[in-house]
């Protein structure tokens, strides 16, 4: 996923993948090395190593999953059998798994063909020209449940084809070919047409796919020279560079035995006691959890996050790498289930079985990827079936068909079209919470037929009315995702709650940005001294509302923080540099911390979103060249309207009023359906006193975006200002009805209430607007007036 440190990300539907990913995830790939492979059309005579084997450009240190099995056979021979070990293959008839005997496919009228001669595989489909040609299959990626396949072009992209092979047996509906985005036409030019920076294995894939990856993107020839350690997850994805290993075991094992020839190792917890308490049916006591254990060592892949620098090792933070993701509505439910495709790591981080010290292979066979016993059997090494498999508990008869631990607290959601994964939060099901705010449970899961209702009067009966369970935040994101005025409470609620997951407390400051007040202000600044590298991340985005100093005193201590990714955030937040006051170690602070965010943007220096931060970040320092640049590589890159928008607004700032309106008239005969270069423009008209034009450009991208109320409120000052305040009065209460908290909006309809001495209409706008500024006396005095006004108008 894209590592922009000022995220734009969008959520997918649960069945197959949608567009709205393009500024995410795109397809989940596996890796492979641009040196080998085929060109457009034609099979290279090099090929991989075999799965296990290093490659040519594998980094000093590494040794080989076959090295590794010299020694543990069992471990060796378990791995060799995994998904991880098949992550990524060279196209031969022993790996490739699609039928390519001269079958065909359609996917909104385009057509591909699947063929193969002399051992070498070919899809023929429409390129990025839009004209049909024959692409050699050079890497196949994954195998269960479905199958996809890798080309390389001559700049060396190696790309995702369109099709993939559902590998399931016929009787389960598959041994067919699939297109990822079955209900929609992906056309060249397209954000997610196979051959565009979606589709892209270097960036998107091969990180999680392939060991020890080195991207090697020439941003000045704008090519990919991409290496790999070993083709597939070898066993140095996660115990690191083994070579030292080896060395250590065949030198008679002295030295270290913690490391045991290792660089570094995963920090290991204390030893747990899971014997289930007979009074409770689970165990008693959890343990603490170091930082860079196991569960951050999986969860460099099995997580939505993005990447901005290499070199990971166990042991080392995660977030020195990566940034994860937060529970943000795009990506998860309100109460923290996973919507779209998040890959474990978030939902596992709410569960109490993270709080309690578990990790991933107290479940998990790490090596071979099983489980240790099958289905909720493995959930009874640590809970009493007898308490928990029992009619009692879950409310169902006992045997073959009924629920079980995994049906009821791991629900499933379909990605991929056919891949179901099972959410790691752990929860209990909450038909209550469905019906009283649209999010789902486990229960209707399966009684599709049945009303929310319905379920939630069974649980209660089970149970009784007090609902149990960690996850206590869904009324607080819910509130916030649909801009209540009560969000700001409740999120503070949250963000308070020591017993709540760091992820959740996080995700609270998050949303607590743009609705300030001095208690806010409190929360953020208790967020960055939290132990949790992500709460710091939060806390310090947090501050970006306040004014410069204010945000220099209470945010430069995070620019020397132990982890980089609070570094990095710390040095978005502060980037117009230190006040005049600042001493000469918190200006090296700075400029160190501003290196660092520049060469992480820079790893990404492939992807548009990455040179358009840059850009941001070098405007704000007042360095405009540099960020033109940045926005005219950034376009050079992908057609984007975010960095388009952008450059536009930075040719405001230099008086080039002209430039910005022809690239914003580019912009809109592009994407006619973007509402920002719309607002934009007209903003551009308004300040040419072209007010018709204005007019209109406003209009449309209020009507194109309804749900930003900023295009709304624009929109309707423009249209009162032109004696249009009827009009314009609608405008805003439409606007209103879908941002209930927009200060804007609130303060523009309360005006003209006061104006038109509508006191009935006027006092729920203040009341509100008083929720949303606590701390501006002025507001409270307004709605106490109005409210006695109102009181001496109702009759006696």
């Amino acid at each position: 996923m894209p590592v922009s440190l000022s995220e734009r990300t969008a959520s997918d539907p649960q069945s197959g993948l949608s567009r709205t990913k393009a500024l995410a995830l795109a397809l989940l790939c596996a890796g492979g090395v641009l040196a080998a492979g085929v060109v457009h059309g034609q099979v290279s005579s090099v090929r991989a190593p075999a799965v296990g084997t290093l490659t040519r450009d594998a980094a000093p240190g590494y040794a080989g999953s076959t090295a590794c099995a010299g020694c543990h056979a069992v471990e060796g021979a378990a791995w060799a059998k995994s998904q991880h070990a098949r992550a990524m293959q060279p196209a031969t008839t022993g790996s490739v798994l699609g039928n390519f005997g001269e079958t065909r496919a359609e996917h909104f009228g385009s057509q591909a063909r699947f063929s193969s001669k002399d051992g070498a595989f070919f899809v023929q489909t429409e390129g990025k020209d839009g004209k049909s040609a024959d692409f050699a299959v050079d890497y196949t990626f994954g195998v269960e449940p479905l199958q996809q396949y890798l080309t390389t072009l001559p700049d060396g992209r190696m790309q995702v084809l369109p099709y993939a092979w559902d590998t399931r047996t016929k009787d389960a509906g598959g041994q067919r070919w699939i297109h990822l985005y079955p209900d929609e036409a992906i056309p060249p030019g397209d954000a997610l047409h196979w051959t565009g920076a979606q589709q892209n294995w270097n960036f998107m894939c091969a990180d999680c796919h392939s060991t020890a990856v080195r991207k090697g993107y020439d941003a000045a020839a704008n090519r990919f020279s991409t290496t790999y350690s070993e083709i597939s997850v070898g066993c140095e994805s996660c115990h690191g560079p083994g070579a030292g290993h080896v060395a250590w075991a065949k030198g008679g094992r002295s030295g270290d035995l913690s490391t045991k020839g290792f660089a570094s190792v995963a920090a290991k917890r204390p030893a747990p006691d899971w014997t289930p308490d007979p009074a409770t049916g689970s165990p008693a006591h959890g343990v603490s959890r170091p930082v860079g254990d196991e569960v951050e060592t999986c969860g460099t892949c099995h997580s939505r996050r993005g990447q901005f620098a290499e070199g990971w090792q166990p042991g080392k933070p995660l977030a020195d790498f990566y940034r994860p993701s937060f529970l943000t509505p795009d990506l998860f439910e309100a109460d923290g289930q996973m919507r779209d495709e998040v890959f474990n790591y978030a939902s596992f981080l709410q569960s109490k079985m993270h709080a309690k010290g578990v990790v991933c292979s107290d479940c998990h066979d790490p090596h071979g990827g099983k489980l240790k016993a099958d289905g909720s059997e493995v959930c009874s090494q640590c809970h009493m079936p007898q308490k928990f498999a029992a009619a009692g508990h879950t409310g169902h008869a006992t045997g073959a068909g009924q629920p079980d631990c995994v049906s009821c607290h791991m629900p499933s959601r379909t990605y991929m079209v056919v891949d179901p994964r099972h959410d790691h939060g752990f929860r209990i099901p909450r038909p209550d919470l469905s019906m009283s705010l649209g999010t789902p449970n486990a229960c209707n899961d399966c009684h599709r037929d049945k009303p929310a209702a319905w379920a939630a009067g069974a649980v209660e009966r089970w149970h009784g009315p007090v609902r149990k369970g960690g996850q206590t935040y869904a009324a607080a994101f819910h509130a916030a995702a649909s801009g209540q005025p009560e969000a700001r409470a409740l999120l503070l609620q949250v963000a308070k709650d020591s017993q709540a997951p760091a992820i959740a407390r996080g995700t609270a400051l998050l949303m607590l940005e743009n609705r300030p007040s001095v208690e806010v202000e409190a929360a953020m600044v208790r967020g960055l001294s939290d132990p949790d590298p992500m709460v710091r991340v939060a806390a310090l985005g947090g501050l970006r509302t306040l004014p410069q100093e204010q945000r220099w005193r209470r945010g430069s201590a995070g620019l020397v923080d132990p982890v980089r990714a609070v570094r990095l955030q710390a040095a978005v937040t502060l980037a117009e540099g230190p006040p005049a006051t600042a001493s000469d170690a918190e200006r090296r602070a700075f400029a160190g911390a501003a290196a660092e965010y520049v060469a992480a943007e820079r790893f990404n220096a492939d992807r548009a979103e990455s040179r358009s931060n840059l850009g941001q970040f070098f405007a704000r320092q007042g360095r405009m060249a540099e960020a033109e640049q940045e926005y005219l590589a950034a376009l050079n890159l992908a057609f984007a309207v975010a960095p388009r928008v952008d450059l536009a607004d930075l040719y405001r700032t230099l008086g080039r009023e002209a430039e910005a309106e022809l690239l914003l008239r580019q912009t809109i005969s592009i994407d006619p359906r973007a509402a920002g270069p719309r607002h934009a423009l007209g903003l551009a008209l308004i300040r040419a006193k072209r007010y018709p034009e204005a007019l209109e450009a406003l209009r449309r991208a209020s009507e194109l975006e309804p749900t930003q109320p900023r295009y709304a409120y624009v929109y309707a000052v423009a249209l009162e200002s032109t004696g249009r305040a009827a009009e314009a009065a609608g405008i805003l209460e439409k606007a209103l009805e879908a941002s209930p908290s927009d200060m804007q909006v609130l303060g523009k309809l309360l005006q003209s209430a006061m104006r038109a001495g509508d006191i009935g209409r006027a006092l729920p706008l203040a009341d509100r607007l008083r929720m949303l500024l606590p701390d501006d006396p002025s507001v409270g005095q307004l709605a106490g007036q109005l409210k006695a006004a109102a009181g001496k108008l109702a009759p006696k």
